[in-house]
C-alpha cells in the first residue's frame, strides 16, 4: 500500500510538471522588448499584440496575428504548449504549418525559460477582440509548401533549458534567437532562406523592398562604431553622426503601439548584443540608402 501511494504521488507530480508552466510576466516583458516588441503582431496605433502588422514578402503579403488573450480572435483558448509550438516549431493551433514570414526557425533556439516567461507576458496583455487579416497573394497549397520549407530549412536540435547570462555568448544568443537581427540584416536567396555567407552584411533588397544596413564590423558596416555607439542606437535611435533611424528600426527601438522595445531592455543585454556584433566576421558590403 505504501509503494502504491508513492507511485500515485509520483504520477501527480509528473502531471503537474506537464501542465502549463508558471512563468514570470515581468521577465517575459523583457524578452518581448528584446524581441523587438514582436512588432509584426502590433498595428502602428496599437494596442499591443492585437495583430495587423504588415509583412511584405516575395511570396505574398502577411499580417501578424492577434496574440492577445482574447478567447475567440486571439490566443486565449490556446494552451502554453500551443503557444510554444507557434513560436518555436512553426505550427499554429488549428491551422498547421506556418509561413516562414513568422521567424519560428530563429526562435527555435530560444531557451525554455525565456519562452515560459514570454508566454506569461503574452497572457498578461489586455484581450482585444480583433479578427486576423487573411494573407494576400499566398502561393497555392501554401500549408504544404510551408511544411516542406520547415523540413528543408528549419532549425534542428533541441533548444537550451536556459540562456547564457553574460558576455558575447549572451549576445550571440540574443542576436540569433530573440532579437533575430539577421532576419532583416542578412540577405536571403530565392527560397527566402538567409545567406549565411552574408551574415548580418545588410541587403539592398530587405523586407518590404527597403535597404537594410550592414552591421558587421567592416568599414562598410559598423567598423568605426564602438559598443557605446551601438547601445546609443538601440536606446535612443541615434547614429554616431547624429542622424536618427527611421521606419521599422525606429519602431523596434521605441516599441510598437506603445509596447516595450529595445529601449526598454536591460542595458546589460544591449551591451552583450553590442559586444557580439563587434565580434562577428567583417563583410565588405556597402548598402546604399533608398
Amino acid at each position: 500500500m505504501r509503494h502504491y501511494a508513492v507511485f500515485i504521488l509520483a504520477v501527480v507530480a509528473a502531471l503537474g510538471d506537464s501542465a502549463d508552466a508558471a512563468g514570470d510576466p515581468q521577465k517575459g516583458k523583457m524578452v518581448f522588448a528584446l524581441a523587438a516588441g514582436c512588432g509584426c503582431h502590433t498595428p502602428k496605433d496599437g494596442p499591443v499584440g492585437a495583430g495587423g502588422g504588415e509583412v511584405a514578402t516575395p511570396f505574398g503579403k502577411f499580417y501578424g496575428s492577434n496574440i492577445t488573450s482574447d478567447q475567440e480572435t486571439g490566443i486565449g483558448a490556446w494552451s502554453d504548449a500551443d503557444i510554444d509550438a507557434a513560436i518555436r516549431q512553426g505550427f499554429a493551433s488549428g491551422k498547421g504549418a506556418e509561413s516562414p514570414a513568422m521567424p519560428y526557425y530563429r526562435y527555435a533556439g530560444m531557451s525554455d525559460a525565456d519562452v515560459v516567461d514570454l508566454i506569461a507576458y503574452l497572457r498578461s496583455l489586455t484581450p482585444v477582440h480583433r479578427s486576423n487579416q487573411p494573407h494576400q497573394g499566398e502561393i497555392p497549397l501554401a500549408r504544404w509548401a510551408y511544411r516542406a520549407w520547415r523540413l528543408l530549412f528549419g532549425r534542428s536540435g533541441s533548444p537550451p533549458a536556459s540562456a547564457p547570462t553574460t558576455g558575447i555568448a549572451r549576445g550571440n544568443y540574443l542576436v540569433e534567437h530573440v532579437s533575430i537581427c539577421g532576419d532583416c540584416h542578412t540577405p536571403r536567396n530565392r527560397f527566402g532562406v538567409p545567406d549565411r555567407n552574408m551574415y548580418l552584411a545588410g541587403s539592398q533588397h530587405g523586407p518590404g523592398g527597403h535597404s537594410v544596413p550592414n552591421i558587421t564590423p567592416d568599414k562598410t558596416g559598423i567598423g568605426r562604431w564602438d559598443t557605446a555607439d551601438i547601445i546609443n542606437l538601440l536606446t535612443q535611435g541615434m547614429l554616431p553622426d547624429f542622424d536618427n533611424v527611421q521606419g521599422f528600426m525606429a519602431d523596434v527601438i521605441d516599441g510598437h503601439g506603445g509596447g516595450p522595445g529595445y529601449k526598454d531592455a536591460p542595458e546589460s543585454d544591449l551591451q552583450a548584443i553590442a559586444e557580439y556584433l563587434k565580434s562577428v566576421a567583417p563583410i565588405d558590403n556597402r548598402v546604399d540608402d533608398k
